[in-house]
Formats: C-alpha cells, sequence, structure tokens
C-alpha cells in the first residue's frame, strides 16, 4: 500500500462494535473509536442488551441489528458511531446466532443454531425497525458426530451478491443448502444443496467483492473451500475450485476452525482457529478467487472466536473468548509476519466484530 493511500486510511474515522455474552453484566455491545494510525481501541460506550451472539450492519449503512435472548434488535447508527435503540422483535425461536441482510436492506435473515431455522424477517426501510416474521424454515437430516453434529444446526446464512439466493451452512448435517427468495412475499425455496465433505461443519461463508467466489470455512475439516458461483437459465451453480486448510495442525483433534472475514478492499480473508489459537492470512486472486496463505501465527489468546483486519489492512484485532481478551497486531506483508501491538484489551467473552466508517463531517 502506497504513503498516500495509507496516510488516506489512517485519517478515516472508525468505530468497532463487539458483541459478547453477559454473565453478570448486561452491556452485550462495545462500542470502540478506532485509532487507525496506532491500530488500538479506546472504549466509547455500550449497549444495554442481554447475550449479543451476533451483530450486522446494514448495507446502507444506516442501521445495526443484534441477537439477544428476547430475539433482535435494530439500533440507529448515530454521526458519531453510538446506537439509538429503534425496536425489538421476536424471532419466534431459541436465540440465534447469525445475522445478514439482503442487498436491499428489506429483509433479515437469522440462523437458528440450536433449533436449527432459518427466520426471515420484514425491515421498515425508513425507521430499520424489525417487522413480521415472513418465514420459517426448518433444516432437516443427521448428521455422523454424537452428540453435536447429528442433527440441524445452521450456523450462518448470507445472499449472494446478486441478491437472488441465500446460502444457509449447516454444521450439524455437513450441507450449504442454497435457497431462492422471493422478494416480494419474503419466502424461501429450496433449489440447491451443495454437499460438504462428512464430518466438514461448515461454519461460515463469504462472497468476494464481485460475487464469483464462494468461501465457506468448516470448523471440523480445518478448511477453506473456494467455490465459483454463476447462474445458467435461472439456476445456481458452485463448482468447486480449491480446497486450503487454515492450520498447520488441520488434522488434530481439538482444532477447529472458527472466523472467516473478508478485508474491506475485498485482496485478503482472516480466519482463526481454536485450539492452538492461531490466525491465518490469506491473499485472494482476484482473476481466478485461488488462496495463498501469508502466515499462520498465534494470538496470544485463548479461543479466538472471531478475527478481522483494521480497514486499512495494517492491523489485526482477534477476539478470545475463552482468555476475555482482545489482541491487536501489526501485519507485516513484505515478511508475511504480524508483530503484537500493545497490551491485550479485557473483554467478557466477545463474540464478534464489525468495523463501521463514520460520515466526513
Amino acid at each position: 500500500m502506497c504513503n498516500q493511500e495509507e496516510n488516506r486510511m489512517a485519517e478515516k474515522k472508525c468505530v468497532a462494535y463487539v458483541s459478547t455474552y453477559t454473565m453478570g453484566d448486561k452491556h452485550g455491545i462495545r462500542i470502540y473509536d478506532v485509532d487507525m494510525e496506532r491500530g488500538r481501541f479506546s472504549e466509547k460506550g455500550s449497549v444495554h442488551i442481554t447475550n449479543s451472539s451476533y451483530v450486522t450492519i446494514s448495507h446502507n449503512r444506516k442501521y445495526l441489528y443484534a441477537i439477544t435472548d428476547t430475539g433482535v434488535s435494530s439500533y440507529r447508527i448515530l454521526p458519531d458511531g453510538n446506537l439509538e435503540f429503534v425496536n425489538t422483535a421476536s424471532t419466534n425461536s431459541m436465540r440465534g446466532c447469525y445475522l445478514s441482510t439482503d442487498y436491499e436492506d428489506k429483509f433479515l435473515f437469522c440462523a437458528g443454531y440450536h433449533d436449527g431455522k432459518i427466520t426471515v424477517l420484514h425491515l421498515d426501510s425508513s425507521t430499520g425497525a424489525v417487522d413480521a416474521i415472513t418465514d420459517e424454515v426448518f433444516h432437516k437430516g443427521l448428521g455422523s458426530i454424537a452428540e453435536r453434529s447429528y442433527r440441524p444446526h445452521i450456523s450462518c446464512v448470507k445472499m449472494t451478491r446478486d441478491n437472488k439466493y441465500l446460502c444457509a451452512a449447516d454444521l450439524g448435517i455437513d450441507y450449504v443448502n442454497i435457497y431462492r427468495f422471493d422478494h416480494d412475499r419474503g419466502i424461501l425455496r429450496q433449489v440447491d444443496i451443495i454437499r460438504c465433505d462428512i464430518d466438514s461443519a461448515p461454519r461460515h461463508l463469504k462472497f468476494s467483492e464481485d460475487g464469483r467466489f464462494l468461501y465457506i470455512v468448516s470448523e471440523m475439516k480445518n478448511c477453506i473451500d473456494v467455490y465459483h458461483y454463476y447462474e445458467e437459465d435461472n439456476v445456481p451453480y458452485f463448482d468447486l475450485v480449491q480446497t486450503i486448510p487454515t492450520s498447520d495442525n488441520f488434522e488434530v483433534k481439538g482444532v477447529a476452525a472458527s472466523a472467516l472475514n473478508i478485508s474491506d478492499d475485498g485482496r485478503y480473508i482472516l480466519t482463526s482457529t481454536a485450539g492452538d489459537n492461531c490466525v491465518s492470512l490469506f491473499q485472494i486472486n482476484q482473476e481466478t478467487g485461488e488462496l495463498t496463505r501469508l502466515f499462520y501465527l498465534p494470538v496470544s489468546g485463548e479461543y479466538p472466536k472471531d478475527a478481522a483486519l483494521f480497514p486499512d489492512n495494517r492491523h489485526l484485532v482477534s477476539l478470545n473468548h475463552e482468555s476475555n481478551t482482545m489482541t491487536f497486531f501489526r501485519v507485516d506483508y513484505e515478511n508475511n509476519y504480524m508483530v503484537m501491538n500493545g497490551k491485550e484489551l479485557e473483554i467478557n467473552q466477545a463474540n464478534c466484530i464489525i468495523f463501521h466508517e463514520l460520515s466526513a463531517e
């Protein structure tokens, strides 16, 4: 990255939203000012919400949606990055684990890990409020691992970038179900299945910036599968392009892939791995979608449940769920390395992080 671009990125004003479980503390969302130059956070506020397992921001960058014990909550993002409560709506289910919106911000999708259900809710475009449920879909089937992966556990729901299909990763039955989405009625209809390897446990998925490639990280397989996505005659296709390990110890029992995040500029993918407590950074080939691993290094914490590059790609943060910390690193792209950047920050049971750029005044 050239010095001019680095300086421009460093001048950006950003906040970071971190969702947490709330054992003894009911503030399940923490808001941080982001020091882009130093690669550090300073806490600026918090939100009273219980057990926020996931947060997402609408594509128009106006609203934040959060999972809570009672359903999903909506917040208006204020100019300074603080959050103003809008409403809470029931998902008619157990607490979810993942949220996303369609690309027109008309619907919200909630993944149910515990009950294997996708919940679709309408969004009020004028206020950002979460409205009525428009569809509920239960996955069916049996996995192969007793006690956990023997029944449906939906872990991620994401629309294709052409806004036509919802992809639902289910780490219990080793499927990614593909649904055509009816935008008029808010209804899902299954049209395909990506059958992942047995016992692979597909956990999270992301699409490339141009929408041509799908990346699926599998918790037990400890790999990223890269698929070429396209549509012909109104039929979606997903062709496997590459499988690449996320860990040097991907065949070791007790090691499990967790996070999957793409950098803001679409050039890099970052994954984290529990058990050996490391992150892997990959460069994305913009033509083929294939990945090249740059490094695989420890995060100085226990169970990096989520990890993300800063918007300028020069720094990295790891949310270490079991050690109750966030650790920060400077990324060295010339030597394919990262160096710890200051002291850890304490935070209880952090689940996920999302950056938000503030509008220029």
